[in-house]
């Protein structure tokens, strides 16, 4: 008798394609096809097409086969894609545009494990007797992502839960993928100019390790759960069940927030964009962690208004909330103090010693990124944060040399790096949000005495 694909994929626990020769090809295949792409189009020019034509359709197939084959290989690739997919508002709108729907779509889709895959993990993380556990569990992935799925399911009390499971294989593919595609920085630098990978790839590697503990997930969860229960503006599912590859937490329902992006109305968009930011703020000082993963894939807009809040893999973990000085630091940038802003970037090591910049030119940096902290209410804008990547991107620019000089410390990566994921998202939503209000009442050392 003839084994089938899905019975021999769920024997050998390679739903992910893991062999590093298929998995080098794959992703070889990107750089490969752009190549290939550029001499058609430019055959395409010679027969008479506008350089704008081209220019569109080569832009729309890259995007296309770049984002299918980050999904398809899920593990780090995927994990790339969605940490990008926060900065598509700082593209150029003629390249944002073909890139949109594809980057939507990697938010939340991959192609599924196999049912007997399946059935494998759950018997090796719950025991062969799992089924008791539940009342109905739906073979059929509901969402698909980076390391894992989930399944719809009814608990055995009758509670409608999510059922979230680690792809096997998923730690070998995610450090296979990491490693390949920092040698393929250079083709996302020419796909979004001014876009420096590096940083993002070296900064996923060192949270691979605790998103494959499923348990970590869990633990971070209940802490979020308990920070923010019955809270009128934020939800946050409770954990059912746990397992070091498998999570079982309550089902949340609602409208994902890329649908909003999407369609949503203005009013729609600034109720999401204020509760996105009001989680960024609050969640340090009241659960001591930060939500890490800020794309819109992990955010859903309940019926009754809250926002839910899923997916826990990535986090930072704060237990006595933002640094202080970070906070001190906006606010000397947000009134212009510029020699106070060197000598304190100076105090906490942005700028190390022997780094000749002059406090102007310090501000000058750092002065309009912080401008939606200037006023009660900021509205972000793809043409904004388009702006920001510009200034601080083009090498022709002072921002972009000083920018070199600056050295961002450890400790304050992560940070960085989910807040502009954070602000990325208002600015594809549109949103109008109280940005600088929120920052007063939950960023220490951002107020002035008197203030909160």
């Amino acid at each position: 008798m003839t084994e089938s694909p899905e019975n021999k994929r769920a024997r050998t626990g390679d739903d992910i394609p893991q062999r590093r020769v298929a998995r080098t090809a794959r992703l070889a295949s990107l750089p490969l096809g752009v190549a290939g792409r550029a001499t058609l189009g430019l055959g395409r020019r010679m027969t008479g097409r506008s350089a704008e034509e081209v220019t569109a359709d080569l832009q729309a197939r890259t995007a296309e086969q770049l984002f299918t084959v980050l999904g398809e290989l899920k593990g780090g690739a995927m994990k790339l894609g969605q940490a990008l997919s926060v900065f598509e508002a700082a593209l150029p709108e003629e390249s944002a545009a073909p890139y949109r729907e594809a980057l939507t779509r990697l938010q939340e889709a991959a192609p599924p494990m196999p049912a007997a895959t399946v059935r494998k993990v759950l018997d090796e993380q719950f025991g062969t007797r799992w089924p008791e556990r539940f009342r109905d569990f739906d073979e059929t992935p509901a969402a698909a992502a980076s390391i894992g799925q989930v399944h719809r399911a009814v608990w055995s009390d009758g509670r409608e839960v999510a059922v979230k499971l680690q792809y096997p294989g998923a730690g070998t593919a995610l450090m296979a993928d990491l490693t390949q595609l920092g040698r393929l920085a250079w083709l996302f630098a020419k796909l979004s100019p001014g876009l420096d990978v590096k940083p993002l790839l070296a900064e996923l590697r060192e949270r691979v390790l605790e998103e494959l503990d499923y348990t970590l997930e869990a633990d971070a969860q209940r802490a979020f759960a308990a920070a923010f229960a019955d809270d009128p503006d934020i939800a946050v599912p409770r954990v059912v069940a746990s397992a070091p590859k498998a999570v079982v937490s309550e089902w949340m329902s609602g409208r994902p927030l890329s649908t909003v992006i999407a369609g949503g109305t203005p009013a729609e968009r600034d109720a999401a964009g204020s509760l996105l930011a009001q989680l960024h703020f609050s969640a340090p000082a009241r659960a001591g962690l930060l939500h890490a993963d800020p794309h819109p894939g992990n955010f859903r807009m309940l019926s009754d208004g809250r926002l839910g809040v899923v997916d826990f893999g990535a986090v930072a973990r704060l237990p006595n909330g933002v640094p202080e000085p970070l906070g001190r630091m906006t606010r000397l940038a947000v009134d212009g103090d510029a020699a106070g802003l060197l000598g304190l970037m100076r105090d906490l090591g942005f700028v190390r010693p022997g780094i000749r910049v002059t406090a102007d030119e310090v501000l000058r940096y750092l002065g309009p990124a912080v401008d939606p902290l200037r006023e009660p209410t900021f509205t972000f804008t793809r043409e904004w944060m388009r702006t920001q990547a510009a200034r601080l991107g083009d090498p022709r620019r002072e921002e972009a040399r000083v920018g070199r000089q600056l050295n961002l410390p450890p400790s304050y990566l992560l940070i960085h790096r989910v807040t502009l994921g954070s602000i990325g998202v208002l600015c594809q939503l549109g949103a109008t949000a109280p940005y600088r209000e929120l920052a007063l009442r939950w960023s220490p050392g951002f107020a002035l005495e008197g203030e909160q």
